[in-house]
């Protein structure tokens, strides 16, 4: 199983750049451990970004099981497309998340740790 940790931080000041940083694991083993800068993007739609850039690095690993941690409590609603968000930019850009999800070959598993205390003191000690 394939389980990668991954953060976004946004920017609030057009012209900063944000940061995604990720980790993945091939059952405890570490792959890959990174930690990008993109241009800016709307805070809104940075954990959707960073979604789609852990999901180029996970390409590789298609055919296996494969779990995606992160904080965000909307994430999960917006790449199921029960999102009551109107924001056009979070629509199109979880659009784009979902067709990239489509292409695996097992189910991708997107888990929340944010109501689960010691799962989010976990992920943020190997994000760090």
């Amino acid at each position: 199983m394939i389980t990668a940790y991954v953060v976004a931080i946004p920017s609030y000041y057009e012209g900063e750049d944000i940061e995604i940083s990720y980790c993945i694991y091939d059952n405890q083993n570490l792959m890959c451990k990174k930690s990008i800068l993109k241009e800016y993007k709307k805070p809104a739609i940075v954990n959707l970004i960073a979604l789609r850039e852990v999901l180029k690095e996970l390409e590789q690993y298609m055919d296996r099981k494969i779990v995606i941690v992160m904080n965000d409590t909307a994430l999960n609603e917006q790449i199921s497309g029960t999102s009551t968000s109107k924001n056009k930019d979070v629509l199109k850009m979880a659009s784009i998340v979902r067709e990239k999800i489509k292409k695996f070959t097992n189910p991708i598993i997107i888990k929340d740790v944010s109501n689960n205390r010691e799962e989010l003191v976990k992920w943020n000690d190997i994000l760090k």
